[in-house]
């Protein structure tokens, strides 16, 4: 045997070792907690009742851990206008059923086109022909937004985090409409909900597959990472991420390896087809060959195996959807999850 070989095995052997220590599950194995995202902007996109699929999600699924996104073109769809009526009947009704409630705030938040800016802030930023200077004006607003939302609803008991912004980092997805992300602006959001509400944590989010985890996992109290299995690209069509539940480990155990350990969760966990055009003018077909409910099932064994134990699932509202078109096999099945946990 020669030495470059026995330098192989060696090597091999230690990182072998390596990986196997950073696959195992430090976590506490308590009993798993479920929630749902729920937004009037993807009911909207749905074409769905928003108030009849959230009271349906709240008292036929019994679902009682919930993140909610102040879009900002719905909560100031006019300069200086305000409308908090779907926000405010959201929170009072999860508060008189116990419902906790994850308030995302910012620009980026979740859904497509991820950037949500209202038409008004886009025609008078395009006022300005300084770019720093639209930056500075957008910035400013997004800040008196983010004020108003936060001292309307921190008062309600059961408002547990605060979201600000959706995966920051994850740049590369959606730059057309995000742009290049400003971490200092994104440091002062955080501190500026922090002084707005002292008591109550924040979290901050990162794509499972693609973050890289560090950064934002070091700028809030929680940790909220992306999981997703079954996506589209445009170079190889529809595909399952060709990972294992170890994958969430080993990045989990090495993001706490050089940080402080710190509460993490899955905060989006994929429970809906992933198309190339809306749901809406998709036939029913195709996304059952996307988010069939093998495919759904599969996703929820997958993820009780990453070491985390609460998740919010993304796709609650598609499940309405589909028990509308004679497809009750999701809705039957979050039903059974949320009854047993």
């Amino acid at each position: 045997m020669g030495k470059k070989f026995k330098i192989f095995i060696v090597f091999a052997v230690v990182i072998l070792g390596c990986l196997f220590f950073l696959s195992l599950d430090n976590s506490a194995s308590n009993e798993p907690i479920y929630g749902v995202s729920f937004s009037r902007f993807h009911t909207d996109e749905l074409e769905l009742d928003w108030k009849e699929t959230y009271l349906a999600i709240l008292n036929d699924l019994g679902v009682r851990n919930f993140r909610f996104s102040a879009h900002w073109p719905l909560t100031e769809s006019e300069d200086g206008k305000y409308n908090f009526e779907e926000l405010d009947f959201q929170i009072k009704e999860a508060q008189k059923m116990g419902a906790s409630v994850v308030l995302a705030v910012g620009r980026r938040l979740p859904g497509w086109p991820e950037c949500h800016e209202p038409e008004w802030l886009k025609a008078e930023s395009g006022k300005l022909k300084v770019e720093s200077e639209q930056k500075k004006y957008k910035q400013e607003r997004i800040l008196k937004y983010i004020e108003t939302v936060v001292n309307r609803y921190k008062n309600y008991d059961n408002i547990k985090y605060w979201q600000v912004e959706n995966e920051p980092y994850l740049t590369f997805f959606s730059r057309s409409t995000c742009g290049s992300l400003d971490e200092e602006f994104l440091k002062k959001e955080i501190s500026f909900v922090k002084q707005l509400d002292p008591t109550r944590p924040i979290i901050i989010t990162d794509s499972g597959e693609f973050g890289r985890w560090f950064k934002a996992y070091k700028q809030g109290d929680v940790f909220g990472t992306s999981m997703y299995l079954y996506v589209w690209n445009q170079m190889i069509g529809p595909f399952r991420y060709p990972i294992t539940p170890t994958f969430f480990k080993i990045k989990r155990n090495l993001t706490e390896m050089f940080l402080n350990e710190k509460p993490a969760i899955v905060i989006e966990l994929s429970t809906e087809p992933w198309l190339l055009q809306s749901i809406v003018n998709t036939s029913v077909e195709t996304q059952l060959e996307r988010m069939g409910i093998d495919k759904f099932k599969e996703i929820l064994e997958f993820s009780s195996k990453t070491g985390f134990d609460t998740f919010y699932l993304w796709g609650a509202e598609w499940w309405y959807w589909m028990k509308l078109k004679g497809h009750e096999e999701f809705w039957s099945t979050a039903k059974e999850l949320f009854n047993s946990h």
